[in-house]
């Protein structure tokens, strides 16, 4: 760069002293302390260098298609008229890649409702649960409804979906989302006390839970967020997840299916969170089904974990 403090450095020195600071982890992947430390015992030096390496690449725009509106084939063919390549995802039947970055939201396309955005792994969420249609599904943080707005496309809109959370504001823009989307089935309801899960006892056939939690695994989407989180916050969000899981857990029906998911790939809030949940008094009538944890440096997309549990 042409700053004046390099004025009468040597070339050879910057360099030098650029391939040394290189080398160390935490300044050539960008990563507060802490979290290098947090990485390291959860994956080992080698897997948590790949994790971070794939965490600091561009994210792809990735779209779902709404299949209550049309097909992927007739989306991708509507979307490449109007100048928007696009390949088929192999991971998901609605997803399709968009080959080079643009602003889709500015598309006819979009504003008809015949997509949304959605990573590839986010999308797998949904197909987890295994909606069909006349069921009962609670989405239980359902913020702003992407995953409300799959299940309700997977159900065909039959059925019930019962959009739960404890933001207001996010509630209203899953309700604009849904218009726009053709979504009919779906209602809003928040969450302003202990009554409204008490009110829902055994009555969902599936419950999703797609967790609040770090956000570590969509680093790349939001590469500043590493630099607002804390250990404090890592410690106060596994507490909320775990008191999610125990008491949300009671809107699920006997038979019915219990469908966790994080944005994380941290274990403290995966795995050890579905450990520690089966071992509790509230899931001692659960049993863990499968349990996916979706790497970047694996899939090449965002990091999420998923797990199925089925109640007795």
């Amino acid at each position: 760069p042409d700053w004046k403090q390099f004025e009468g450095v040597p070339t050879r020195k910057i360099k030098g002293r650029f391939d040394t600071l290189s080398r160390v982890r935490v300044l050539r992947e960008s990563i507060p302390d802490w979290l290098d430390q947090v990485g390291l015992e959860a994956f080992g030096k080698e897997q948590w260098s790949q994790e971070l390496k794939a965490l600091n690449q561009q994210a792809e725009v990735i779209l779902r298609c709404n299949t209550l509106k049309g097909s992927r084939k007739d989306l991708a063919n509507s979307l490449a008229a109007n100048g928007l390549e696009t390949e088929l995802a192999k991971q998901t039947p609605e997803g399709l890649i968009l080959k080079q970055r643009e602003n889709v939201f500015t598309s006819e396309e979009f504003k008809a409702g015949l997509f949304e955005v959605q990573d590839i792994n986010s999308q797998r969420v949904a197909h987890w649960v295994k909606p069909e249609p006349g069921m009962r599904v609670i989405d239980a943080c359902a913020g702003a409804g992407g995953k409300s707005l799959h299940l309700a496309a997977l159900m065909e809109n039959k059925g019930q979906i019962i959009a739960l959370d404890i933001f207001p504001q996010k509630l209203e823009e899953l309700k604009r989302r849904a218009r726009r989307n053709g979504a009919h089935n779906i209602e809003t309801r928040l969450v302003d006390s202990r009554k409204t899960i008490k009110k829902l006892h055994q009555s969902a056939d599936a419950l999703l839970i797609d967790a609040p939690c770090t956000g570590i695994g969509v680093l790349k989407r939001n590469p500043d967020a590493k630099w607002k989180l804390s250990p404090e916050f890592l410690a106060e969000i596994t507490n909320t997840q775990s008191e999610i899981l125990r008491d949300y857990s009671s809107m699920v029906k006997p038979g019915g299916v219990l469908v966790y998911a994080t944005c994380s790939i941290l274990p403290q809030e995966n795995q050890e969170q579905i450990k520690a949940f089966l071992n509790s008094e509230q899931g001692r009538d659960f049993s863990l089904q499968a349990q996916e944890s979706m790497l970047p440096s694996v899939t090449g997309y965002d990091g999420f974990f998923i797990a199925r549990l089925k109640r007795k």
